[in-house]
């Protein structure tokens, strides 16, 4: 399979895209992007802004929540409970790890 660059993109929170682009290469609705987007699943680089845009590392999360449609059958609501979901468990996995990693600690180091 041979890739052309000039089609790669870097998604990270420096490089923005329009809710257009979101759409075309998630296969998402604007609709079910704008549910995303009222849930606060995807948030755009400054509210007040018209037209809306968005960092490029939420191309994932828009595909991630075509494939929960696709997958599961899930109407526009079930994805974004979905996806918040998905997020909380991150969020929760990312305390616990912190608690490991500070049990973990000798007894020196966690007196101070």
């Amino acid at each position: 399979m041979n890739a052309d660059v000039s089609e790669w993109i870097c998604l990270n929170d420096r490089g923005v895209c329009s809710v257009g682009y979101l759409a075309e290469v998630s296969g998402l609705s604007n609709e079910e992007l704008d549910e995303l987007i009222e849930t606060g699943i995807i948030v755009p680089v400054d509210d007040q802004a018209r037209p809306q845009s968005f960092h490029l590392r939420y191309v994932v999360t828009a595909n991630i929540a075509r494939r929960l449609r696709d997958d599961f059958e899930l109407d526009r609501h079930g994805v974004a409970l979905a996806l918040a979901m998905m997020r909380r468990i991150d969020e929760l996995q990312a305390e616990l790890n912190a608690v490991r990693a500070r049990l973990d600690q000798p007894a020196s180091n966690q007196a101070g």
